[in-house]
Parts: structure tokens; sequence; C-alpha cells
């Protein structure tokens, strides 16, 4: 497998590996950090459709939902469970992409109830909603170009 697209996926991996959008969970499973990783995808790919090649955001795209699969298969679900599991990823992902969109738009309330519907009613949504503001921000200050080589500054 070509892994030209390993530091963004890596960014990804580590910014969903952070302690503070736990604490307000009753449980850290695979599942939940897979919708925060899939949250911060889908603010990466908001941020970068708008100018960047669309070609290889495909690809960025096809690599990352194929190391997702690969970690299904870790843990160790059979082939009809993975179907399964990767289709319902894709769903809520497009779901994300969908509500997102409009991120621009909102209000920190609004951000934080679009959030909810995402994640457990018990998480902190509004520190979760700023969080992702910062994110965003973060992602408007650098380029496609410096998450693919890696290089990317706060």
């Amino acid at each position: 497998m070509n892994n030209k697209y390993i530091n963004i996926y890596n960014n990804l991996v580590n910014l969903t590996r952070n302690k503070d959008l736990y604490k307000k969970f009753t449980s850290d499973t695979f599942s939940d950090r897979l919708i925060f990783f899939l949250l911060h995808f889908a603010f990466f790919l908001k941020v970068f459709k708008k100018d960047s090649n669309k070609k290889i955001l495909q690809e960025i795209y096809d690599y990352i939902f194929r190391q997702i699969e690969l970690s299904i298969r870790e843990i160790g679900y059979g082939d009809q469970s993975i179907n399964k599991k990767m289709k319902d990823y894709l769903n809520l992902f497009y779901a994300m992409i969908n509500e997102i969109n409009n991120w621009d738009n909102l209000t920190i309330q609004q951000k934080s109830k679009l959030l909810s519907n995402f994640l457990d009613k018990r998480a902190d949504v509004i520190f979760l909603a700023e969080y992702f503001e910062k994110y965003l921000k973060k992602l408007l200050n650098n380029t496609l170009n410096s998450y693919i080589k890696g290089v990317v500054k706060d």
C-alpha cells in the first residue's frame, strides 16, 4: 500500500488521542475514538476541498478509509461484520460532512447541538465546539501540502 498520506493519517490519529476530548465521557471505546477521528477528518476535508486538487483529496479519502478498515480487521471482526461496520461508519461520516458544511454560519450553541448529534449526550459539547473551532483555524493556517509532508505549524 502506498503510504504517501501516512502523515495526514497519523496527524488525525494523534488529534483523536487528545485526552481532553474524553473528559466527560463515561466510556472510551474504539467507536468513540473513531467518531472523533471522523469529525477531525470531516473538518479537514471541509477546509481543503475549496482550493485543493480533487484527485489528491480522493486519494487521501481512500487511504484514510482503507486504514480504518485495516484497524477494524485488527480488532478481530470478520469480513461480513467489517462490511457492515464500514457502511455504518461511511454513512456517519457523510452525515458529519453534511452538517459541518454550514459550521461557519452557526452560533456556538448551534455548533454544540450539531456535535451532540454524533457524540455521547453527556459530553461537554460546548468545550468540543470550541475545540473544533480552534482546530478549524489551525487547518486554515496550514496548507494541504504541509499536512502531506508532515510539517504542520501550530
